[in-house]
Parts: structure tokens; sequence; C-alpha cells
């Protein structure tokens, strides 16, 4: 019996929690994950900085053929492309092509560049998960 109870009440808090993490769809609400993931596009693992917690969100544009130069991120941060293709590459030659409707984990602390490659402008969401003490984004020409 004791064995039921702790398999019952296990179950019960599992089910607790995972509610609590999620939305859950109804005929008016539709849920449609993007993104889960404990590593970056490059495989990297997600490490928090450490400091006060601060998110950051911000909407970048790049034109057609425009590029955002090779900079880096020292903080965890999390893309959406809401229009648009780009292409994201690293210094390693390692390739990602987001288009829209597509969501990712950005690298940290590894130099990239994204170029817009299709004809008409990109519009991404990103999310930074930061601190209140650092930088969100290092130039390459910045040192590093």
């Amino acid at each position: 019996m004791k064995l039921i109870n702790n398999l019952f009440f296990g179950i019960l808090f599992a089910s607790i929690s995972s509610l609590a993490l999620s939305i859950d769809a109804t005929e008016a609400v539709k849920v449609t994950p993007l993104l889960k993931t404990q590593k970056s596009w490059n495989g990297e693992a997600i490490v928090y900085p450490e400091g006060q917690a601060e998110v950051t969100v911000i909407l970048i544009e790049v034109a057609p053929g425009g590029e955002t130069g090779w900079h880096l991120h020292p903080v965890p941060s999390f893309a959406m492309v809401l229009e648009g293709e780009l292409k994201v590459e690293l210094k390693t030659g390692e390739t990602l092509f987001l288009k829209a409707g597509d969501a990712a984990a950005e690298v940290v602390n590894v130099l990239h560049n994204g170029h817009n490659i299709g004809d008409v402008p990109v519009k991404l969401v990103v999310f930074y998960a930061g601190n209140s003490a650092d930088k969100l984004t290092i130039g390459e020409s910045d040192g590093k």
C-alpha cells in the first residue's frame, strides 16, 4: 500500500510540476513549442551568468544583403526569426540557416556573423538571459 501511495503522489507532483511550467492548450489557446534545449546550436551547454539577473528582449532588423558583423554574446541568448532568411556562420565554418518561424539558442562566447541571404529584411527577436553588469554583445574589434 505504501508503494502505491508513493507512486500516486509521485505522479501527482510530477503532473502539477509540468502544469506549472506551461500553458495548457484549449479551444481558445493554441500552444506550439518553439525551442526547448540545454545547449546552444553549436552543442555547448547553456550556463547562466552569476550576479543580478536581467532579461533583455530586442528586435533586430537586417536589410537584404546586410550583415551583423563578427560579434559574440557573453551571456545566453535565444532568437526567433519573424521574417526573412538568415545565415549565421562561425569562424570554424559551422553554419546555421534560419527562416521565419525558426528559433535558436545562440552560441555563447563564440564569434559569429549573421548575413541576410533573402530579398526582404530579416526581423528577429532576441532574448538575452544576462545580468545587470555584463554587456550583451561584444564586437570582434572590441578585443575578442
